[in-house]
């Protein structure tokens, strides 16, 4: 079973450390780069927090995860993702990441899961997505929660020789 929950303030700490990790150990899968966001202070990630649309996922039957939903952030999540509204019918999939520990458990899943269902409850009709298009474990996922190749595709912005592509899928 896969805890997720959106993020409260006292999760900022746990947000960057695994947002930088993803960073790092995926640095082609991401429109930002490691060192930029290693520059962010605690404001950004209070603001991040803030926007609504970010959500961790956790491992309840790990040793360290929180015992309910509202919970602080008393241990590692295992997963982050985000939502962001580009307009009032479509909301974008943004900054997912599991960690190795949450790979193939249904992490991935509950992650894309909790994203929909915040664009739902916005209302939203579209969430749509890029990806890069080497990632192809990342395509796999989306494809098994229902998102679709668009057509479109575009360099990514720190590394124009990789491409990304995009991913929709409508919401009923």
């Amino acid at each position: 079973m896969v805890l997720v929950r959106e993020t409260i303030a006292g999760d900022w700490q746990a947000l960057r450390d695994i947002r930088l990790e993803a960073l790092r150990t995926a640095p082609t899968a991401f429109g930002t780069t490691y060192d930029e966001e290693t520059s962010r202070g605690a404001e950004h990630w209070h603001n991040r927090i803030a926007r609504g649309g970010t959500f961790l996922a956790y491992l309840p039957d790990a040793p360290d995860a929180p015992d309910a939903p509202d919970a602080p952030d008393a241990s590692d999540p295992v997963g982050l993702i985000g939502g962001c509204p580009e307009d009032a019918d479509t909301v974008e999939l943004i900054s997912m990441y599991v960690r190795p520990q949450g790979r193939g458990r249904g992490v991935g899943e509950a992650l894309v899961a909790a994203v929909i269902e915040w664009a739902r409850e916005r209302n939203a009709t579209t969430v749509q997505l890029w990806v890069t298009e080497t990632n192809t474990h990342a395509l796999a996922l989306y494809e098994r929660c229902g998102f679709a190749l668009t057509g479109g595709r575009q360099p990514v912005p720190f590394n124009p020789g990789l491409f990304e592509v995009a991913m929709s899928r409508t919401l009923p």
